[in-house]
């Protein structure tokens, strides 16, 4: 924590917000209890009502998530002399304060805190974590303004790491100037180890929380190459002062939260030492760090502003979580972390997801997009029957651009290009690009018209024809039958509690047709008892149209069911390098694969 604020810009901040002060204050007394204890002091308070309310959702996760369940125990209290005030709900975020004639006015609530991710708040002996919008309420009004957080560790031992600026003389007592700001700059206090290194003459530090395999050395070098390689593609240069790589090590967790300074990651504490795992860790590291272009800074115009009270709706998610989940895969790849047979491979198991999902056929990209906040995040048995999401399909479509551009000019311009053009148009100012602005782009610089391939592949189910993109660079996508005798059935099924029971079925599978569903309890085929583990071998002695019998319990009720069974599916989807492809072809992949 480099960065400090004197006394003096503290003087000019408060003058220039016409004296309303306002610090958020910080404590964990009793880590153990997962409580949080928060106080907001505003001074110079010169209205009759003071309006409260706490954000429903964090930029970066696209769910309404309802912070203000975890808060307890509010109070408002006036000053000189110590008063109650009193106040009241107006809604499910929103509380009201009657402050009369109180100048200083000091709200005093807790918030339940034992929810380890990335974009929520954890407190126990060993350490706090806490995200501002599901910590802190903000004063209606008041948003531009800057603020104080003064954090109180509950003993010596524990540090506070946040890209904050602290105040001039103190190491508790942080600056942020606004609450955007304060939002986007989470907060670890605790028990850690801080690993610092230098890269274009900026200060770096892995943050990093919990036991584990993790190796810093190894991970700092590799750091610092993914910082090179993206650095690249954005014409060079690093759009901060400082950077912290936060990561939680827990004992299965996944997930990562982009910050204009910082990112949070969450990984399995033992998810190092296996080289697929550690390169899938890198992968989510560059992911994350891209992110503090495309969409902390190059954003669309629907987040230029944030309205932490409601969803915040657009259909360029695909953009800003598609482009970067593309560029997550070949990043690593472009910095020698890993080598051509392990992005194949990992490009492989992403168009294999694609392709068996049944909700590409019913949700279009930019319907993906829009409906994130009630869909991506709540999944169940059907998801997969209805939806698609926009990272994965994103990649694919960013995938199929970047080939295109790359085919059109001889890899001598890609989707970097694009990447480009809207960081200097868009991000360096933070100005919000509309749908219609980035196609514009993308278009100029594929030197086509591409009107119709965005309405195909945005707008509409169409099968993107993947297989063609990747023929142009010498590469084969192949269906894979590994149990090609087993025709096909379309139900997902798990032994829990010594019961079978159907996990999901897809959409117009034989299961579906014979009136198969989730959480169905499978009890015998033609008779005979079956569990998950017997179920393929059975299936082994039946050929596509068959007609079999099925008994089920469901919602407890017996039931004999015929299901007439289908040509085997492909267990998944390989992309391999093409013997007879072109020397042009090989040339197209090596300038792709290579950079």
């Amino acid at each position: 924590m480099g960065k400090t604020v004197t006394s003096a810009e503290l003087s000019k901040a408060v003058k220039r917000e016409a004296l309303v002060g306002i610090t958020y204050g910080v404590k964990m007394p009793n880590p153990h209890q997962h409580l949080f204890e928060v106080t907001i002091q505003i001074d110079n308070w010169s209205k009759a009502v003071l309006d409260l309310k706490m954000p429903v959702w964090t930029p970066g996760s696209y769910l309404v998530r309802e912070y203000a369940r975890h808060v307890q125990d509010f109070q408002a209290i006036a000053t000189a002399p110590e008063t109650p005030l009193s106040w009241q709900k107006q809604g499910k975020n929103h509380w009201q304060i009657t402050t009369d004639t109180a100048e200083t006015v000091t709200i005093c609530y807790r918030v339940f805190a034992n929810e380890l991710t990335v974009r929520t708040n954890h407190l126990d002996n060993t350490h706090g974590y806490f995200n501002s919008a599901a910590l802190f309420f903000f004063v209606e009004g008041h948003q531009n303004q800057s603020f104080i957080l003064d954090i109180e560790p509950p003993n010596e031992a524990w540090q506070i790491n946040t890209t904050l600026p602290l105040l001039e003389d103190s190491e508790t007592r942080f600056w942020a100037d606004n609450f955007d700001v304060l939002v986007d700059s989470p907060v670890e206090v605790g028990i850690h180890e801080s690993y610092e290194f230098l890269y274009a003459d900026k200060p770096h530090r892995w943050v990093v929380w919990g036991d584990g395999d993790f190796d810093a050395d190894k991970a700092i070098a590799d750091t610092k190459k993914i910082i090179q390689v993206e650095a690249d593609i954005y014409g060079g240069g690093l759009p901060y002062d400082e950077y912290m790589f936060l990561l939680h090590l827990s004992g299965s967790g996944y997930g990562g939260l982009e910050h204009k300074e910082s990112c949070s990651l969450n990984y399995p504490r033992f998810g190092f030492g296996e080289k697929d795992n550690y390169n899938r860790f890198m992968q989510l590291v560059a992911h994350e760090f891209f992110h503090l272009w495309n969409i902390k800074r190059i954003r669309p115009k629907a987040l230029e502003i944030f309205d932490y009270e409601n969803e915040n709706y657009t259909t360029s998610l695909w953009f800003a979580e598609g482009v970067t989940s593309y560029y997550d895969l070949i990043i690593p790849r472009w910095a020698e972390i890993y080598d051509e047979d392990f992005f194949l491979e990992s490009l492989s198991k992403d168009i294999t997801r694609y392709l068996k999902t049944p909700g590409r056929l019913v949700q279009p990209l930019a319907e993906s997009s829009f409906d994130a906040w009630i869909k991506l995040y709540r999944r169940d048995a059907n998801s997969n029957n209805n939806q698609m999401s926009y990272y994965l399909k994103g990649a694919m479509v960013s995938l199929m651009l970047d080939l295109m551009i790359r085919d059109r000019h001889d890899n001598q311009k890609s989707l970097d290009d694009v990447m480009q053009r809207l960081w200097q148009e868009f991000g360096k100012d933070e100005i919000g690009f509309t749908p219609s602005e980035v196609e514009n782009i993308i278009a100029d610089v594929a030197d086509c018209d591409l009107a119709d391939f965005f309405v195909r592949y945005l707008h509409t189910t169409e099968e993107l024809p993947l297989a063609e993109s990747l023929n142009a660079f010498g590469l084969l996508l192949e269906p894979v039958y590994e149990d090609e005798k087993i025709p096909y059935l379309g139900a997902e099924i798990k032994d829990k509690h010594n019961r079978t029971v159907v996990k999901s079925v897809n959409s117009g599978s034989p299961a579906h047709i014979a009136g198969i569903d989730p959480k169905d309890e499978i009890l015998a085929i033609a008779g005979y008892r079956v569990n998950t583990e017997q179920l393929k071998k059975r299936l082994q002695n039946y050929h596509a149209g068959d007609t079999i019998s099925i008994t089920i319990f469901q919602q407890d009720q017996l039931k004999t069911l015929d299901v007439t069974l289908a040509e085997p599916q492909p267990s998944r989807y390989q992309v391999k390098k093409n013997p007879k492809a072109s020397a042009q072809q090989q040339a197209r992949l090596t300038g792709w694969l290579n950079r």
